[in-house]
């Protein structure tokens, strides 16, 4: 079993619907998919690649070797306890937007990166568009509805990861499963070295590595603007014993201050057939939540939330 494939460049064509029902049945079931002829060019993807792979050499791998979690699984493989480190992820990780400071010593990083950002963010929202459309929402209503109204609230933010080789895989978790809290997320992960997999139908499946294809998947927020049609799903990183995996997941997130509820259109096309079953809330006090409770069970997060 493996998660789907989508050629995207066939939404213009003759296709078209065709390749929207994919798009729906991946949300629906799936909550992953994958996205070839995405119109993102190979040359600055690989490009991405590179850099991301010299800075971790240059300027993370010697305080990943020093970071708590080295210390601590050395500690544990000592012990021969059996145990398993559960509140580590075996994960180099920084995040990169408008506004923050970026790796300074790696050379083409800044650039590169921000001519990658940009692409990845005109996807995104054409990838909100779809769904949009697939949902039978207003063309721009999860756009706006993340930008709290008319504007450029909404977050982008990306993740730069590395998941360096584990002497100890049994031990540790890559990154541990959970849900994305936000909205659409844009992964460009390792072309050859394994190790996301998501939670389907009560088993652990892998997201197969596809050469300079872009996984999607839903986050939470998307869950709830669409009444529960398209959940987010579990999903996580293993450890393993040899390759240096690269992942690079951008998020295009609501404003903190946007108010996130199931469009009301949906509510009413369910002819009550499907109650709401998610409150309105401020997106912001949804992270406050899901700060402290990320590799929790999701719902009662939706239950903590403050409504309003």
């Amino acid at each position: 079993m493996a998660i789907p494939v989508i050629d995207f460049s066939k939404l213009n064509s003759e296709e078209r619907a065709k390749t929207m029902a994919e798009i729906a049945t991946a949300c629906e079931e799936w909550g992953f998919f994958q996205l070839e002829n995405h119109g993102i060019s190979e040359e600055l993807m690989e490009r991405v690649k590179k850099v991301a792979a010299e800075c971790f050499k240059l300027e993370r791998e010697e305080g990943f070797k020093n970071s708590a979690a080295v210390k601590k699984m050395n500690e544990l493989a000592e012990m021969k306890s059996g145990e398993k480190l559960e509140n580590f992820d075996w994960e180099d990780v920084f995040l990169l937007t408008d506004d923050n400071e970026w790796p300074p010593a790696t050379p083409g990083f800044k650039e590169t990166m921000m001519e990658y950002r940009s692409e990845l963010k005109k996807l995104a929202e054409r990838v909100m568009e779809v769904t949009d459309e697939n949902l039978g929402l207003p063309k721009g209503y999860i756009k706006r509805a993340f930008n709290n109204g008319d504007g450029y609230n909404a977050f982008f933010g990306t993740k730069v990861s590395h998941y360096p080789p584990c002497p100890h895989p049994e031990l540790v978790n890559g990154l541990r499963a959970h849900t994305d809290a936000g909205g659409v997320i844009l992964l460009l992960q390792d072309d050859k070295v394994s190790g996301l997999q998501i939670l389907k139908d009560g088993e652990w499946i892998d997201v197969q590595p596809l050469r300079n294809t872009i996984v999607i998947n839903t986050g939470d927020q998307i869950e709830v603007l669409s009444n529960g049609k398209y959940k987010s799903v579990w999903h996580r990183v293993n450890a393993k014993p040899d390759g240096n995996r690269k992942s690079i997941a951008s998020f295009y997130n609501p404003s903190l201050k946007a108010t996130i509820a199931p469009a009301p259109e949906l509510i009413e096309k369910a002819n009550q057939e499907m109650e709401q079953v998610y409150p309105k809330f401020v997106f912001g006090d949804y992270m406050s939540v899901y700060a402290e409770q990320k590799f929790l069970p999701k719902e009662p997060r939706f239950k903590a939330v403050k409504a309003i």
